[in-house]
């Protein structure tokens, strides 16, 4: 992208529209020495700073003298994708009632929409899918507006995004879910909707690893738990580990008794041939590695913690 060099006339109605200083923007636009749509060296315009920035009055002003409402900066970005990102609901209404691409994206594939969810804003996310916004639009990686909600942990707006038929198991590019996420980072009530909704439980990023081990190796029991009472696997996963393993390793002992109790195999070996006692000895962690080894599944065959 060319970009002049800024004028001083160019710098005043930048100013102006990021300040909100209606009245100098004005004074600046009716001088004719500025183009309405002038670029600093990012590509930012005046109506970009004033959207950015919740000055609706300018964003008006700016539109109502011919400005572009689709111009982006060299991001990609444009005046509704900060007006979502800020939650800015009226001026996102504005910008799409002049005609501005519900989804027009960033470089990185960022939609208004995914930047809404990203930030919070439910109200702004109904109104972009109210507008037609794509609701499984996804980042050059792969991340959905349901990814990115899962990973923030952000309940009440993916509920709404599952009820309105927000794809569940939508793949990132190292084929990580909304699940997946979600159990990595703890967030146990996401979890629960997650499930509930159908998600995979045992989907495996390409590394192998999937929701449970995740969950074993940041310890989060109660999502570990949540992920078991779905039947997640306890066996050997593609990258060379359990789930006990995991818990073991980094001393989560609440999470290998819970692990122990839904009947996970004290006795398989990793890829490097060790059980997972094993390596609990080796990472200092004496305890953990003397229950496993003495633990014994109760005679009765119920789950130890859970008849």
């Amino acid at each position: 992208m060319s970009l002049k060099k800024e004028t001083p006339s160019d710098q005043q109605l930048h100013l102006a529209a990021l300040q909100g200083n209606l009245d100098q923007l004005k004074k600046v636009l009716d001088s004719g020495k500025v183009h309405v749509d002038c670029k600093d060296k990012e590509g930012t315009t005046p109506l970009i700073l004033a959207a950015a920035n919740n000055h609706i009055e300018c964003v008006k002003e700016l539109l109502k003298n011919g400005a572009d409402g689709g111009a982006r900066r060299l991001t990609g970005t444009c005046a509704l994708f900060f007006a979502a990102q800020g939650g800015f609901l009226d001026i996102v209404r504005l910008l799409i009632d002049h005609s501005v691409p519900v989804d027009i994206p960033s470089y990185d594939g960022g939609t208004p929409v995914f930047v809404a969810c990203q930030c919070n804003h439910l109200d702004v996310v109904k109104e972009l899918l109210d507008r037609g916004a794509d609701i499984n639009t996804q980042m050059v990686d792969g991340a959905t507006p349901l990814f990115i909600t899962a990973q923030n942990g952000h309940y009440q707006l993916l509920s709404y995004l599952v009820k309105q038929g927000a794809e569940i198991d939508a793949k990132r590019k190292d084929n990580a879910t909304p699940l997946w996420i979600a159990a990595q980072m703890g967030h146990l009530n996401i979890v629960r909707e997650l499930l509930a909704s159908g998600a995979n439980v045992d989907i495996v990023r390409e590394d192998g690893a999937t929701p449970l081990f995740k969950a074993c190796h940041k310890g989060h029991l109660e999502v570990a738990e949540e992920l078991l009472k779905k039947g997640a696997t306890l066996g050997l996963l593609k990258n060379g580990e359990t789930a006990l393993h995991a818990a073991a390793l980094f001393g989560h002992m609440k999470l290998t008794r819970l692990l122990m109790s839904y009947g996970a195999d004290k006795t398989i070996k990793n890829k490097e041939g060790q059980t997972p006692s094993e390596l609990a000895r080796d990472a200092g962690y004496d305890y953990i590695a003397k229950y496993i080894e003495s633990y014994t599944p109760q005679m009765n065959g119920k789950a130890e913690g859970h008849s």
